[in-house]
């Protein structure tokens, strides 16, 4: 579902334009304010589920990503969806990441946790490609209120099924450190980038719109790397772990999937 959701509007967008007036550059706004937030706030989400709970962030997300949807199908106005849109992200930044966590916690090392995982990416990659094809059917016979609509019953049923059959849990190794100053610089640092990337499309990538915006995001991350590695007592992105080189080369496959 949160996979689905950054692809399955760009077959709605041309009826979002007419129903709501969008202009050609205020249009990537449906998807690019879903974009900002997700990827601004994941590394954040991740942080705040192991300190206050993996199930209890699963269902808060869940719910605020319903709540977004079902917001973003009510909307009668251009600023009530990309709000609804950017509100959508949150929940899919606390929901995405502590999956994982959830999964790692309930099922053994080894063949089980394997078979969990392989499902977990499976789902992922259905959501990606299923996106378009959805959000055309749901568009065409039911109206593109409908590819938010369909999120809400899907998110309550999962919320109110996690408090039932998912036991809590929480990050036990180390000290429980929210890491603020890490978590502000990578979060800023993420959506400044992200924003920069996200509007080429009207500046171009070699604006000095694009370029200032792109730089100041990279000097954010830049010190948050200066913190992870000299100052943080609790990192929120250990550096030891780039030298495993499965998490290497996870990424960089992962980074050319993209």
């Amino acid at each position: 579902m949160v996979v689905l959701d950054v692809s399955v509007v760009n077959v709605a967008l041309p009826s979002i334009q007419r129903d709501l007036a969008f202009s050609d550059v205020d249009l990537q706004w449906v998807v690019s304010a879903y974009t900002l937030t997700f990827a601004g706030f994941l590394l954040l989400g991740g942080r705040a589920a192991d300190l206050l709970g993996h199930r209890r962030m699963f269902v808060v997300g869940l719910l605020l990503f319903g709540a977004a949807s079902l917001a973003g199908g009510l909307s009668q106005s251009q600023a009530a969806l990309v709000l609804a849109r950017g509100a959508q992200g949150l929940g899919g930044a606390a929901v995405a990441p502590v999956t994982l966590s959830i999964l790692t916690n309930t099922f053994a090392e080894g063949s089980e946790r394997n078979r969990a995982l392989a499902a977990w990416g499976a789902m992922g990659a259905a959501g990606g490609a299923a996106g378009g094809l959805v959000g055309g059917v749901l568009t065409d016979l039911l109206g593109w209120e409908w590819i938010l609509f369909v999120n809400v019953p899907i998110a309550a049923g999962i919320a109110f099924a996690a408090r039932r059959v998912i036991r809590e849990t929480f990050e036990r190794q180390g000290t429980r450190h929210f890491d603020v100053a890490g978590a502000v610089t990578v979060t800023a640092g993420l959506v400044l980038v992200t924003f920069a990337i996200v509007r080429t499309d009207v500046n171009g990538w070699g604006s000095a719109e694009t370029l200032g915006v792109m730089a100041a995001g990279l000097a954010l991350l830049s010190v948050f790397g200066v913190i992870e590695a000299r100052i943080s007592q609790r990192p929120l992105m250990p550096f030891d772990a780039l030298r495993n080189r499965s998490v290497i080369g996870s990424n960089v496959v992962v980074f050319f999937m993209g």
